[in-house]
């Protein structure tokens, strides 16, 4: 995956999104071979000449202006979060250098995450798992038990049946983790990146199809339907925390509406769960 033809990609994705009569412009006359915009649509609606639109998507029109980037995503009706990708695989194409690698979350965090009672897990930037703590365990699944390569969401999400009963929603949840593993990429040749979707494009066809879609979405917060076998569904709010100077970690959290059921299940999956996490090596909560 080249970050060049990232860019392409992209911006093909989007004018093929988009009928000229949305954008304002005549009805074509006659069937066209593909749809969507045409190039020299998106130059006309943009304020650019067709040559120099041909070479920004080919990532080949060197400094690209911010006023130029603006009217590119007017003419293409980008939304925020696609705007700011479009930027990175626009600096990305004319030279910056690759991202710095995952570093490892610090003590505190980990020593943070694991006082707390509600589900917590240390995302790195390609959703790495990279620390989860007890109820993060008993609702997700016991990532420190898979293999390093396996600890990674996304790869839970689509490779493992565990993903598919603990999210009643999964076809659509699924949807957004792809949306957010795809916004991910940043600053010069992924090769973390590239692996992790190399494999699973490879591995599952649900997740090609998803990536082929050019989705864009960000971990911010929401609610998800959760299920587990000890305590049934649960309604959880979620909420993802972006940490400064972590080189792409967040922290997401997991809770309950106060004095709903669902917070009276993640309680006693929690407490459950603490008794087993507590217990010495070789011992499990057996009552």
């Amino acid at each position: 995956m080249t970050r060049g033809n990232d860019l392409r990609d992209f911006l093909s994705s989007r004018r093929a999104a988009l009928a000229p009569e949305q954008v304002g412009l005549p009805s074509p006359s006659t069937a066209r071979r593909v749809k969507g915009l045409r190039r020299e649509e998106v130059a006309t609606l943009a304020g650019v000449s067709v040559h120099y639109y041909v070479k920004l998507e080919q990532g080949r029109a060197g400094n690209v202006s911010d006023q130029v980037v603006d009217a590119v995503a007017r003419a293409l009706r980008l939304d925020e979060v696609e705007t700011r990708y479009l930027r990175s695989l626009l600096h990305t194409a004319t030279g910056r250098g690759p991202a710095p690698g995952v570093a490892r979350p610090r003590p505190a965090l980990q020593s943070m995450i694991r006082a707390m009672d509600v589900p917590a897990v240390i995302h790195g930037p390609h959703l790495e798992v990279l620390d989860i703590n007890h109820a993060g365990k008993a609702l997700l699944d016991d990532f420190d038990a898979m293999p390093l390569e396996e600890r990674n969401t996304a790869r839970w999400m689509f490779l493992n049946p565990r993903a598919r009963i603990v999210y009643r929603d999964w076809a659509e949840i699924a949807a957004d983790i792809v949306a957010v593993l795809r916004n991910s990429a940043r600053n010069g040749e992924d090769e973390a990146l590239s692996r992790i979707v190399g494999d699973l494009s490879t591995r599952s066809a649900e997740f090609a199809a998803m990536w082929a879609d050019y989705r864009l979405a960000e971990h911010q917060h929401g609610v998800k339907r959760f299920y587990h076998e000890a305590v049934g569904d649960m309604r959880l709010n979620w909420q993802n925390l972006h940490l400064p100077d972590s080189h792409g970690q967040t922290i997401i959290i997991y809770s309950a509406d106060t004095g709903s059921p669902s917070e009276e299940k993640l309680r006693l999956l929690a407490s459950w769960t603490a008794d087993d996490a507590a217990a010495p090596p070789g011992r499990t909560r057996t009552s």
